[in-house]
């Protein structure tokens, strides 16, 4: 439990820091992609015996090579050459496992092993953890502004092609971490809820970084004691807490919230409608 508690962490706040660029690019889609890409690279890795992250990040990088060439060389459009490479590519991924001969169950793999993790892969996933986050962290201001404005980050001499490469090795980097933790089925869920989560709450970026982590650890703490008391799957009650804590964001944040847009809207028409009446002196 303490390796499986110190693992969830890490790779909640890891994902959540990069879920804030996802969400405001508009990359959660891309990162679906990714995080589903990298699973035959890990496999391979496995069967050659060098490090996951190594064959998660060629196979992230050679999944958005594939999309831009089917986007750009047919009629098909981006979502859907997405949606072809990624499966594709997860597909082959489960082909491997099924017939690579293994004294380990690789399943774990596709639907995470929280309570079955080692002292090695805690100290890989403390090891990339601290890597990406420390990156993401270093060039937090070349990313926002490749986010918010990719023209005027060119025109100070930043090349935004590079940066966005940047940003999708960071995303394989991250998916090697969630992997370990909630599986690869569940690993676009923790690079997306908390920055959506976040979004709601602020309109500063700054304030998001730090909202977006927060509300992810918690989330895993409380899915993974959930998971112990309830016996239910770990990593489904981590990213099940944190869908609880997007919906009570969506519906009750003070600026953002459905409840509050609504009260807001019903009084902007109660006023108009009492404007309307008062007689014109």
């Amino acid at each position: 439990m303490q390796r499986a508690l110190a693992v969830t962490v890490v790779a909640a706040v890891v994902c959540a820091v990069l879920s804030c660029w996802l969400v405001l690019i508009g990359w959660s889609l891309m990162g679906d992609a990714v995080s589903h890409a990298v699973l035959p690279g890990v496999v391979l890795a496995y069967i050659v015996g060098i490090p996951f992250a190594v064959g998660a990040v060629l196979f992230g990088f050679l999944a958005v090579g594939l999309i831009g060439a089917v986007r750009d060389t047919s009629r098909v459009k981006e979502d859907a050459a997405i949606g072809i490479v990624f499966t594709t590519l997860f597909a082959l991924g489960l082909v491997l496992i099924s017939v690579t001969p293994s004294q380990t169950d690789l399943s774990h793999i596709i639907f995470g092993n929280l309570l079955g993790l080692s002292h090695q892969d805690l100290v890989q996933v403390l090891v990339l953890g601290a890597f990406t986050l420390g990156i993401l962290l270093l060039k937090r201001r070349d990313f926002t502004l490749f986010a918010f404005d990719p023209t005027h980050a060119h025109a100070i001499g930043l090349n935004p092609r590079l940066l966005g490469a940047f940003l999708l090795g960071l995303l394989a980097l991250t998916s090697v971490v969630a992997l370990q933790a909630v599986g690869v089925v569940l690993v676009v869920a923790m690079l997306i809820i908390p920055g959506a989560t976040a979004y709601l709450l602020t309109d500063r970026f700054g304030r998001m970084l730090l909202l977006a982590p927060a509300i992810s650890a918690a989330c895993a703490v409380v899915g993974l004691y959930a998971s112990y008391y309830l016996d239910a799957a770990s990593g489904g009650m981590v990213v099940l807490a944190q869908g609880t804590a997007f919906a009570v964001v969506y519906l009750f944040s003070p600026r953002h919230g459905l409840v509050a847009t609504r009260l807001a809207a019903s009084r902007r028409r109660r006023v108009a409608a009492g404007t309307a009446l008062r007689p014109t002196p």
